[in-house]
């Protein structure tokens, strides 16, 4: 079942891709956004192919990474408490949902203590939403030159959650919106983001459209959860 998935995923990547012209040079990392499904599930899915997984949960994490093989990597998807800073940079690989200038502060100064340099994605609350996590494009333009200059973080990209829409295209203009705030600041700060974390399992296709990079898949790699997670503010996690 996993396989089939896999597969369907797959081509709607590179069918999206051949959309919007984009070159076998100009990849999209899929991340399999495996929160609250049982190691089984992450191991047919490594069978199949899958090298990146997404988890939410520092303990939950922790308990699965072992049942794994090393190769894989993992990545954070959500708000990361300022108490598990420590742990999660321990096992994580990337960090997709640095929302304020406090977090990116403490994260510098315990990756330094533990000898760390770890990638981290800036959320950006595109659309302004009171119920979300992240910064406003004005907070983090007003900001931005302070994290970057943390030698500990590397600062790749940018990350959004376009609101919750009917129907896919109408998410597209969030993702516009992110990757021409993306393009401002590479030009104002002449510093690479070459990452775009955006794109769940029901948008994934139009956020490659418009330039993502990296998209969360969960569902439609997984089914459906037994049981939802969502964030302490009562909006979801950064997945799909």
């Amino acid at each position: 079942m996993f396989t089939r998935r896999l597969q369907i995923v797959q081509n709607k990547i590179s069918a999206a891709c051949s959309k919007a012209g984009r070159s076998p040079q100009d990849p999209v990392e899929l991340i399999a956004v495996s929160k609250s499904h049982p190691p089984a599930a992450l191991q047919e899915a490594f069978a199949a192919g899958i090298r990146v997984f997404g988890e939410n949960k520092v303990q939950e994490a922790r308990a699965k990474i072992p049942e794994l093989p090393g190769s894989c990597r993992w990545h954070f998807l959500g708000h990361l408490q300022r108490n598990k800073i420590r742990q999660a940079l321990l096992i994580f690989d990337m960090f997709h949902g640095v929302d304020s200038l406090a977090i990116a502060k403490d994260m510098d100064r315990v990756a330094q203590e533990l000898g760390l340099f770890p990638r981290i994605l800036l959320e950006t609350n595109i659309a302004g939403e009171a119920t979300k996590f992240g910064f406003s494009p004005a907070q983090l333009e007003a900001h931005f030159l302070e994290i970057v200059q943390l030698s500990r973080l590397q600062v790749v990209g940018l990350m959004t959650i376009p609101p919750p829409v009917p129907e896919p295209e109408q998410s597209r203009k969030y993702f516009i919106r992110l990757r021409e705030f993306r393009d401002r600041l590479q030009e104002r700060f002449r510093v690479p983001l070459p990452e775009l974390s955006m794109g769940m399992s029901d948008d994934f296709t139009v956020a490659i459209e418009e330039g993502a990079t990296m998209v969360r898949v969960g569902t439609a790699l997984f089914g459906e959860r037994t049981a939802k997670t969502g964030r302490p503010d009562g909006s979801e996690a950064l997945d799909g």
